[in-house]
């Protein structure tokens, strides 16, 4: 479902990704670790089709992202670090503005208010303007937006930085139900206690490159810390 092959991303002479190759399939979650600078973000935008790889390719459903720039952003959906909403709109506005742009006009407000309750927003909070909501909540209106977008594909860049523990562990459950669904999850994290709890699969990235992948149920908590801070002090 999400595929880099041989994938290289080089700014002017800085390398930042340095030949990926990475595959995650439909049910799984798979946290990308790293330092800042590591190049999580780069592999982000380069599936976004936000940034041009110099060389491989980033695939979504069978797909070459360069190449299929419009069918592939149909396939997915993002969320960054702070979702842009329209701070005065409400959640439910904001929702059905976003789903009528992916081309979902076909909902009624019930349909909608189904999405953002099975997202976990309040019940209080779906009329209210967005400039009201806290993080957690506008990270919510996200998911809804996701799942109203019926979006094979989640690509994240540190949701939840900022996040305090109440909302993060709701993020990461809310991440686990899409899951389930068939829904293929690629995460930039710093959060190795998330990556371990709710991830299928981690991976360790060092200055471009992918120096470690993992299969969560097979590596503690401690262990995962520990492999971590090998890799970024070698």
């Amino acid at each position: 479902m999400l595929e880099a092959v041989n994938l290289k991303k080089d700014y002017g002479g800085h390398l930042a990704l340095k030949g990926l190759n990475l595959k995650i399939e439909p049910g799984e979650i798979y946290c990308l670790l790293g330092a800042n600078g590591a190049g999580k973000s780069t592999t982000i935008n380069l599936f976004l089709d936000f940034i041009k790889p110099s060389s491989g390719m980033a695939l979504i459903d069978g797909m070459n992202v360069a190449d299929h720039s419009i069918e592939t952003k149909k396939a997915l959906a993002y969320i960054p670090e702070i979702v842009m909403l329209y701070r005065n709109l409400s959640g439910l506005e904001n929702l059905r503005y976003f789903s009528q742009l992916a081309g979902h006009s076909e909902y009624t407000d019930a349909d909608l208010l189904g999405f953002l309750k099975r997202a976990g927003l309040p019940d209080h909070a779906p009329m209210k303007r967005v400039g009201g909501y806290s993080k957690g909540m506008r990270q919510k209106v996200g998911i809804a937006i996701a799942i109203a977008k019926q979006a094979k594909v989640l690509l994240l860049d540190e949701p939840t930085s900022g996040l305090d523990p109440k909302a993060s562990n709701e993020f990461s459950d809310l991440l686990v139900q899409l899951a389930g669904d068939g829904v293929a999850i690629l995460m930039a994290t710093h959060d190795l206690f998330r990556a371990k709890e709710s991830g299928t699969r981690a991976g360790i990235m060092k200055h471009g490159e992918l120096v470690a992948d993992l299969v969560t149920a097979d590596i503690g908590h401690a262990d995962l810390e520990a492999l971590y801070l090998k890799h970024m002090h070698d």
